[in-house]
């Protein structure tokens, strides 16, 4: 039984319901979802097109919120705050990794790592610092002032984690994090994001399609019409 089985949950939703207006047509999303994700957890969330797995992380991410239902991060209920005091807490509390990684273009990679830090009180010379300490620990400290377009798209989303990890968020939620990648590139993303995982403790979501990606999770929660069809445990590589 690994540490994290043991781990007090860091997130837990209760009853989750989430639906969306198209039109005339109210369109359900997620009927009733319930589950706790243990404080240094990495999870997978799978399902075909459509089975709500990105609503499910945005909800997680306090991006969106829920039609009914609780969602408590950390012990504290993200429902019950304003929208100001929700930006506040998820510039604190949660890292984001995307896809087509959003990268600002005409900034460095050291400038685009700094960015979530400017809604922090820090001075100008400890955001520089943390930004080079978090390029360091994905293996860029010789790329920090490279800007995006003279980076391959695995350095790229490096500098993405790298920028995810600067505030020492408590949640890192990835939407399909290598899903732009070669299967080289992708195959390093996932590696460094296990050894953050281990090595920091830090508390990953992600969501996936792809089998090879999900088996780095600890555990795999399949989504099919809104439910939660099946949570799978995937055995220790160890």
């Amino acid at each position: 039984m690994t540490a994290h089985e043991n781990a007090a949950p860091v997130v837990s939703l209760r009853e989750i319901v989430k639906s969306y207006r198209r039109g005339n047509q109210v369109v359900p999303v997620l009927a009733g979802i319930s589950f706790d994700i243990a404080d240094g957890e990495f999870l997978a969330l799978m399902g075909p097109s459509g089975s709500g797995k990105s609503t499910l992380l945005n909800l997680i991410a306090a991006i969106d919120r829920p039609d009914s239902g609780s969602i408590r991060v950390a012990g504290t209920d993200i429902g019950s705050m304003g929208e100001a005091q929700l930006a506040d807490w998820r510039a604190r509390h949660v890292g984001f990794i995307f896809q087509f990684y959003n990268l600002m273009p005409v900034l460095s990679a050291l400038a685009n790592v700094e960015l979530p830090l400017l809604l922090t009180g820090l001075s100008r010379g400890e955001r520089r610092r943390r930004a080079e300490l978090a390029l360091s620990m994905v293996g860029l400290a010789d790329r920090v002032e490279h800007f995006p377009s003279e980076l391959s798209g695995g350095q790229q989303q490096r500098v993405a984690i790298a920028r995810a990890l600067v505030t020492d968020p408590t949640l890192i939620v990835a939407d399909e994090p290598t899903g732009d990648l070669d299967r080289d590139s992708a195959a390093e993303i996932l590696a460094l994001m296990s050894q953050l995982n281990r090595q920091l403790g830090k508390t990953i979501v992600m969501v996936t399609h792809d089998q090879r990606a999900a088996a780095h999770a600890h555990a795999i929660m399949h989504l099919d019409k809104g439910e939660l069809s099946m949570r799978e445990e995937v055995p220790s590589a160890s």
